[in-house]
């Protein structure tokens, strides 16, 4: 296969060169040209034709937000973040990815030089991965959506507080994931079962993607905390850098938060999720990997499947890097697909679907 042509944006001439060099160590990657702020930039896209952008996001004459907008308005390119800011600034990712961005990669803040070589092997798969992935043109930010009083999650949770969760809905991804389960969790009613949720994402994101779901959900998103109760109309996600498992505690099922070594070099890992949710849960739980790179969660939902959950994948037209729905189709072939527009509406389904006659 030809090599993936890369142009690198930062305003930094230093790290310009270590990416460059980073890069260029990869026999399927090409560095076809570098650009020290969007508008050298612009011009060297149309000159160069490359298959990945890296852009950095505090530059001169044009901030990288406003860039990438623009790009995935009149030119959709597969983009990688990699700046400082995404480590200071979790919004500023989010919304990064949120205009269109298919990965990123945050730099270190000190020692620069050290940082990104330390990343290198991140750097060259999410680039690689990016040149696969599948771009489209930008709408702009989608606005949270406003929960109306009937909607709120204040009479469900007061409500069910004591009561056993019947259901249980546990979904995993990687690339692209952060706006696909936005996608999913606003189409989720306040009443729905409780949702438990992995994403790749590093430490010092998590409240940040949380606060974010929340805003744009009927359900009541929150990082979860040790032992604490799984409840109808909730979803989960794990504190930064730390693994979800759920646990079976008499009638009801709890989070339990795992500082444990890293598994599938993620942490947190979709199979550490997936495996636990099988054996709490089983046939009462549906299990859904959408868009991500590498293969995390398939063996986590084989586990599942054996143990008689529904499976659900997104389909590959609709995610942004097919690596773990493809991987996990591979494993467990009669998984269902699904368009990520309709995967909420599966998901309620197959979750309202009596256990017993599945």
């Amino acid at each position: 296969m030809p090599a993936c042509k890369v142009l690198i944006v930062d305003d930094s001439a230093v790290v310009r060169q270590l990416l460059t060099e980073i890069l260029s160590s990869d026999a399927g990657i090409e560095v076809v040209g570098t650009a020290a702020d969007p508008l050298l930039a612009r011009e060297k896209i149309k000159k160069l034709n490359p298959d990945v952008v890296t852009l950095d996001v505090e530059m001169p004459r044009m901030d990288g937000l406003t860039f990438l907008e623009n790009l995935m308005r009149l030119r959709p390119l597969p983009v990688v973040m990699i700046s400082s800011l995404t480590e200071r600034g979790a919004d500023t990712t989010l919304q990064a990815l949120s205009l269109g961005a298919v990965d990123f990669v945050a730099k270190p803040a000190l020692a620069v030089s050290q940082g990104l070589s330390s990343y290198a092997d991140e750097i060259i798969a999410k680039v690689k991965a990016a040149a696969h992935a599948r771009v489209r043109p930008s709408a702009r930010v989608h606005a949270a959506r406003h929960v109306t009083p009937s909607m709120s999650t204040a009479a469900p949770t007061a409500r069910r507080a004591f009561s056993t969760t019947d259901r249980l809905i546990a979904i995993g991804a990687s690339a692209g994931g952060t706006e696909a389960i936005r996608a999913v969790l606003e189409q989720m009613p306040a009443d729905a079962p409780a949702i438990v949720i992995t994403q790749h994402i590093p430490a010092g994101f998590s409240r940040a993607f949380a606060e974010r779901l929340d805003r744009h959900s009927a359900m009541a998103v929150r990082e979860a905390s040790d032992g604490e109760a799984v409840l109808p109309g909730h979803a989960y996600l794990p504190p930064g850098g730390r693994h979800l498992r759920i646990i079976r505690d008499g009638a009801r099922w709890r989070c339990r938060i795992d500082d444990g070594p890293a598994v599938n070099r993620h942490k947190p890992a979709v199979d550490v999720l997936f495996h636990s949710v099988a054996q709490a849960a089983g046939h009462n739980a549906v299990g859904a990997i959408l868009t991500g790179m590498g293969d995390d969660g398939a063996r986590g939902l084989l586990a599942m499947a054996q143990a008689g959950a529904p499976t659900l994948v997104q389909d590959e037209a609709t995610s942004v890097v097919w690596g773990m729905p493809g991987a996990a189709l591979r494993l467990v072939a009669d998984s269902e697909q699904a368009a990520l527009e309709k995967i909420a509406s599966r998901l309620l389904t197959l979750a309202a679907t009596d256990s017993t006659h599945r």
